[in-house]
């Protein structure tokens, strides 16, 4: 979800604020925006006998392209596209010794209409579609619809760069490998991002990692309700060009999404 000011709102947006723009805001989006994404992950997996568990160890390349186009006076569409490199070590049918395997993971295409209220409010909703190029292995194995909504309030009290993010987004699966689980869970991102001085900024819960699972459960699953503690620093080196690194842990894994996060970020924007 995404957004940023226009035409008028931006004539009043002052020189600061607009060089504020690292790339993470989703509601204010740059016209384009590349990003480069390691993540690395450790989750629980199924074990090699029957009814036990292992650490299953995720590694993300992702490549994102963004695009965001002026409809009309304070309305934006913003485009987004993601390709996953993953390698992962699953023991599975196709895997058995659980060696790690590697290739493209589910891609993904994203849509999303953004509209700025005034000066400190905007509001946005879209959808998400997921492919399952990753296969058994690599990916879902499913077709999914995420469809999302949230708002942006500016702190400028606190500096320019500064704003609370709320993003909620459904993640549905609705085809696909019938003998893989359905998908269905809620997730939420509680996003609050405090701009620093020297253009260092500090980020919590900047990805919507606290979820609530309604659909098949998962390896190690006892609940339905994953909060983790979610956290992200970084700093704008130029205008154009951000560095971050994000850590999460799990505070309640009842529906254990991952044991471990962590994630580097290279923001392009031009």
């Amino acid at each position: 979800m995404i957004l940023r000011p226009d035409g008028a709102v931006a004539q009043s947006a002052s020189y600061q604020d607009q060089n504020a723009n690292t790339g993470n805001d989703l509601f204010r989006p740059p016209a384009n925006l590349f990003q480069m994404m390691y993540d690395y992950k450790t989750a629980p997996g199924s074990g090699s006998a029957p009814g036990t568990t292992r650490d299953v160890t995720t590694e993300t390349l992702n490549l994102r392209m963004d695009h965001s186009l002026d409809l009309a006076p304070m309305w934006i569409l913003a485009l987004r596209a993601d390709l996953p490199l993953v390698a992962k070590n699953p023991i599975t049918s196709d895997n058995p010794n659980g060696d790690y395997v590697g290739g493209v993971g589910d891609t993904d295409v994203q849509a999303v209409i953004i509209h700025n209220l005034d000066l400190r409010w905007t509001v946005g909703f879209g959808a998400r579609l997921i492919t399952p190029t990753g296969g058994d292995t690599l990916g879902s194995g499913k077709w999914q619809i995420m469809p999302a909504g949230g708002f942006r309030y500016a702190l400028w009290e606190i500096s320019p760069s500064s704003y609370f993010e709320p993003v909620i987004r459904y993640d549905v699966s609705f085809a696909g490998d019938p003998t893989k689980r359905n998908i269905s869970n809620l997730q939420f991102a509680p996003t609050l991002n405090v701009g620093l001085p020297d253009r260092w900024f500090l980020t919590f819960y900047p990805s919507p990692d606290i979820r609530i699972n309604y659909g098949d459960p998962i390896t190690g699953q006892t609940g339905r309700l994953f909060l983790p503690f979610d956290v992200r620093v970084g700093r704008q080196f130029s205008n154009n060009i951000a560095v971050s690194f994000e850590f999460g842990v799990p505070i309640i894994k009842d529906y254990p999404v991952y044991n471990l996060k962590t994630q580097v970020r290279l923001n392009v924007t031009y």
